[in-house]
């Protein structure tokens, strides 16, 4: 039997969850490069303790868990009724259900091919990179004798950017695209990941074009076209501009925001780009 697993960073199922959602992410080496283990526990904690508050209480602004759980589940429904020959399942890095969890999931259902989708169209060796890693590592642990196969980022994907275009075409609701500035909002990174060679800020720059030629040819043409990047955590150097800055800037008061490195709302998109 064959089964998909879906792969994503994950977020809280509960308040309680919070401070381990924020643990388990600061001390993955990829998104807190500090070689020393000890040394990277230490400061994942003081982080996660530093940020557990306002985390919290984001969480409860947007009914007491990460939306991408909900999202995800509802996601797997739907490919479940199109694919009834192949068993769809999830896992998440940083909270439950972990690898470790869909592993034997799928050993108990004696699956013998498996594809990792991750669900970030770009890819990083904070996200894809991670989460591959992680599943690899554990199918190991657990002797899962599998055939696997990997989708490791899909911003090329022809039907994948005509949908977003198609959303975009919606949110404008008949209204004339030149009154509008279109930002495509990427999560952040630090710059000093992309100058150890991270792939993640030159797909989003190729994304963007790429979405700019099909908004082109479908004679949908915006005031301005931006990139502008979001979530930026601690004093180092990120990715910019930010979108904070950019919303600062633009004098045109007609703006769609597209999240385009994010494929189901999270509390990035509902929380940072909705509430604040």
């Amino acid at each position: 039997m064959r089964a998909i697993v879906l792969l994503n960073m994950g977020g809280p199922n509960n308040l309680e969850e919070v401070e381990l959602f924020l643990k388990n992410m600061f001390n993955d080496i990829n998104i807190l490069p500090i070689k020393n283990r000890f040394l990277r526990k230490f400061v994942a904690f003081i982080i996660t303790n530093m940020r557990k508050k306002e985390a919290k209480s984001n969480y409860e602004k947007l009914g007491g868990c990460s939306p991408l759980n909900i999202y995800t589940k509802k996601l797997i429904e739907k490919l479940s009724l199109l694919l009834p020959d192949i068993y769809v399942t999830y896992t998440m890095r940083y909270t439950p259900p972990f690898a470790k969890d869909t592993i034997k999931e799928l050993i108990s259902k004696n699956i013998k091919e498996v594809f990792l989708i991750s669900l970030y169209p770009h890819y990083s060796k904070t996200t894809v990179f991670s989460s591959l890693e992680d599943f690899y590592i554990t199918a190991k642990e657990l002797r899962f004798d599998a055939k696997f196969y990997e989708i490791s980022n899909f911003y090329k994907n022809s039907i994948f950017n005509e949908a977003i275009i198609e959303k975009i075409k919606n949110t404008l609701n008949g209204e004339n695209p030149s009154e509008f500035d279109l930002i495509f909002s990427a999560h952040s990174l630090p710059k000093t990941l992309i100058k150890k060679g991270d792939p993640y800020q030159q797909e989003i720059e190729d994304h963007v074009q790429i979405l700019k030629e099909l908004l082109k040819k479908k004679d949908i043409e915006f005031k301005n076209i931006h990139l502008a990047y979001q979530s930026k955590l601690g004093p180092v150097e990120w990715l910019e501009p930010s979108l904070d800055e950019m919303l600062k800037n633009i004098e045109n008061k007609k703006v769609i925001i597209y999240p385009i490195s994010f494929t189901l709302d999270n509390s990035e998109t509902l929380f940072e780009l909705h509430i604040e």
